[in-house]
């Protein structure tokens, strides 16, 4: 300990000091000063703030290590996100305004921001609750065969107003609906050959009611389709 105590005055004898001691475990005050707990601006100081150098210029800009490229800050304005967030979500597919009105929320858009944001989305045509609901009717009928009461029951969880979705499903007409109705009967006939008439009729006609056929109509339906294939019905009405 004797040797360290005198390390402050290395200068006196520079080549004796320099030949005895690796370096001094503390600050040294004449190699340029230092914290009140810091390394001083010695060779081991340099060496820890090059590194600090280093370790920032990724992430504040420095020439040697760029930010990488498409790591863009999120826009701070909630309008700018607001906008930002309604685009993406309408990218490929159609939303309603209550739909996108919930992502907002969730994502802690102020209302009245996000109000403003999604009224200009409905001036320019990017939001129309009425074009979606015609397109949902016409493609949820001719692809899974849902009738007027699903489709209504699917929109309304949309948030689709109410009139609106009494307009869209009006469009179906009753037609096509028992046709639709009797496509999906004669597809399902064949599995259900082999059960008891009773069986399946209430197999045929509950599959069609919880596609939203009404009762009246999936029996209609049902009977017709078994009768066609040879059932006698007249001794095996619905619920006998």
């Amino acid at each position: 300990m004797a040797q360290w105590a005198r390390r402050p005055d290395a200068d006196d004898h520079p080549q004796e000091q320099g030949a005895s001691l690796p370096g001094p475990p503390w600050p040294d005050p004449d190699d340029g000063g230092a914290g009140p707990e810091g390394d001083p601006a010695g060779a081991g100081a340099g060496r820890r703030r090059g590194r600090g150098r280093r370790r920032d210029a990724g992430t504040t800009g420095g020439s040697s290590f760029p930010l990488r490229a498409g790591r863009e800050e999120p826009p701070q304005d909630p309008a700018e996100r607001a906008r930002a967030i309604c685009l993406r979500l309408l990218t490929g597919t159609a939303r309603t305004r209550s739909q996108l009105a919930e992502a907002l929320r969730k994502r802690e858009i102020p209302d009245e921001v996000a109000d403003e944001v999604l009224t200009r989305f409905e001036e320019v045509g990017l939001i129309d609750d009425e074009k979606f609901a015609d397109a949902w009717v016409e493609s949820r009928h001719h692809g899974r065969g849902l009738a007027r009461r699903a489709l209504a029951r699917e929109l309304r969880t949309k948030g689709v107003d109410a009139a609106v979705v009494d307009e869209a499903v009006s469009k179906l007409d009753p037609e096509q609906e028992e046709r639709t109705a009797r496509e999906l009967v004669d597809r399902k006939l064949r599995s259900t050959r082999g059960l008891d008439r009773d069986k399946r009729l209430r197999r045929l006609a509950g599959m069609l009611a919880r596609k939203g056929y009404g009762e009246g109509l999936a029996l209609r339906v049902v009977r017709q389709a078994l009768e066609e294939e040879g059932e006698d019905m007249e001794e095996h009405m619905w619920g006998e």
